[in-house]
C-alpha cells in the first residue's frame, strides 16, 4: 500500500518517518515565515520617524516648521524616502497639544519636535525619553527643561527664540521720541506671553514708557479685545509676539488702521498682516538651525551635550503703505537700515537677508 504525500509516494510503514519530514519541512517553513516578518519589521523600525507640532496655524510657527524640513531635506532626509514625518496642530488648544504629545510617546517615535512654548511643555509631560529639539521657545527655562542653557534635561535641546524686546521698544522710541503709552494684548494661558507682557514692562520703564495690556482668551477675541485697547488713551501698540494674537494678527491691524495708531509687530512676517514695522528673528532661519541640531541627535549625538541655542541677528522689515494709515513716517536712516520694506504691496529687499 502507498500513501500519496507532498515528498512523493510512502510505504505505509514508512508513515511515521513522512510525519517525522513534515513536521521538519513545516517548521522549516514556520522559522522562514518568521524571519520574513521580523526581517520587515526591522526594515520599518529603520525609518527615523519625527512627530512635529504647533499650538496652531500662525505665520511665525508655520515658518519654523518650512524652515526646519527645508534643513532636513537639504541634508538628505526626505518625507517618504528614509525619514517619516508626522505634523500636527493643536488649533490652539492646550488639552489637543497634550494628546498628540501622549500619541507621539505612545507611537513611540525617534524624535518629538515641539513648535512653541505649550508645545515643549506638552512634550516634557509625555517623555522622559524620547529625543526632543524644541523651536520657537521664548524660555525654555521656564518651561521646564533645563536649569539653564548648558544643564538641562538629558533628552531635551533646541533653539530658544526670545524676542528682542528691548531693542524693538528702544526702535519705537526712535520712530516716536513723544511715545508714553504703548499698548499690547497678551494670553494668559501662554506662558511664553507673559513672560514677554513682563520683559516688556520691565524696558519700557527704563524708557519712561507705560504699557497698557489688555487680555485675550481665544483668536476670535483678538478683535474686540484691539478694540478695547485702542481707546485706552495710547499713543502706539506695541504687540509682544504671542502664538495666540499672531495667527489673527489681521484682526489687529484692521484696527491699528481704523484708529490711526502706530502698530508694531513682535515677530518679522507682522508687516504682512498690515504692522508698520517688526523687528525680530527670520522665523524660517530658526526652523533651518532646528534642522541641524535635530540632524545631530539623529545621527547620535546626546542631546545633554548640545546647549540651547539662540538666534543673533534681530532684522528690520517695514510696511510702507500701513505705516502711511497709520500716520508713521520714518526717516532715511532707518530705511535704509532695514532688510525688507513692503511698499504698495511690492516686496522690496533692501539688504540681505544671509
Amino acid at each position: 500500500m502507498k500513501i500519496f504525500a507532498p515528498f512523493g509516494y510512502l510505504h505505509y510503514h514508512d508513515e511515521s518517518r513522512f510525519r517525522r519530514l513534515l513536521m521538519r519541512k513545516t517548521i522549516v517553513f514556520l522559522c522562514l515565515c518568521l524571519c520574513f516578518g521580523l526581517g520587515c519589521q526591522k526594515k520599518d523600525r529603520q525609518v527615523f520617524t519625527i512627530g512635529i507640532f504647533q499650538i496652531n496655524e500662525a505665520p511665525h510657527l508655520n515658518a519654523v516648521r518650512e524652515g526646519f524640513i527645508k534643513s532636513l531635506e537639504d541634508a538628505g532626509l526626505r518625507e517618504g524616502q528614509n525619514i517619516r514625518l508626522i505634523i500636527r496642530d493643536g488649533n490652539g488648544s492646550i488639552l489637543t497639544l497634550h494628546h498628540i504629545a501622549l500619541e507621539f510617546a505612545a507611537q513611540n517615535v525617534n524624535m518629538i519636535v515641539p513648535l512653541s512654548t505649550p508645545c515643549l511643555q506638552a512634550a516634557l509631560h509625555a517623555t522622559q525619553k524620547i529625543p526632543i529639539v524644541f523651536s520657537s521657545v521664548a524660555n525654555p527655562v521656564l518651561a521646564g527643561a533645563g536649569n539653564s542653557f548648558y544643564q538641562h534635561l538629558s533628552y531635551v535641546t533646541g533653539m530658544a527664540s526670545k524676542s528682542p524686546i528691548q531693542e524693538s521698544l528702544e526702535f519705537i522710541k526712535t520712530v516716536l521720541p513723544h511715545v508714553k503709552r504703548i499698548g499690547t494684548l497678551w494670553t494668559p494661558y501662554e506662558l511664553n506671553s507673559e513672560y514677554y507682557l513682563d520683559l516688556a514692562r520691565q524696558y519700557s520703564k527704563e524708557l519712561g514708557i507705560s504699557v497698557i495690556s489688555v487680555p485675550v482668551s481665544s483668536q476670535r477675541d483678538v478683535f474686540f479685545a484691539a478694540q478695547k485697547l485702542a481707546v485706552k488713551n495710547i499713543d502706539a501698540i506695541y504687540q509682544i509676539s504671542d502664538n495666540t494674537i499672531n495667527a489673527s494678527f489681521e484682526d489687529l491691524s484692521e484696527v491699528a488702521d481704523e484708529y490711526i495708531l502706530p502698530l508694531f509687530g513682535g515677530f518679522l512676517l507682522a508687516t504682512r498682516f498690515g504692522a508698520c514695522a517688526a523687528l525680530g528673528w527670520d522665523f524660517f532661519e530658526m526652523g533651518y538651525k532646528t534642522g541641524k541640531i535635530a540632524i545631530r541627535v539623529k545621527n547620535g549625538e546626546n542631546p545633554r551635550q548640545i546647549p540651547f541655542q539662540s538666534m543673533k541677528k534681530a532684522r528690520l522689515f517695514l510696511n510702507l503703505g500701513a505705516a502711511e494709515k497709520q500716520g508713521v513716517a520714518f526717516s532715511k536712516e532707518i530705511l535704509e537700515r532695514a532688510d525688507q520694506i513692503l511698499k504698495s504691496d511690492e516686496l522690496s529687499t533692501v539688504s540681505s537677508l544671509d
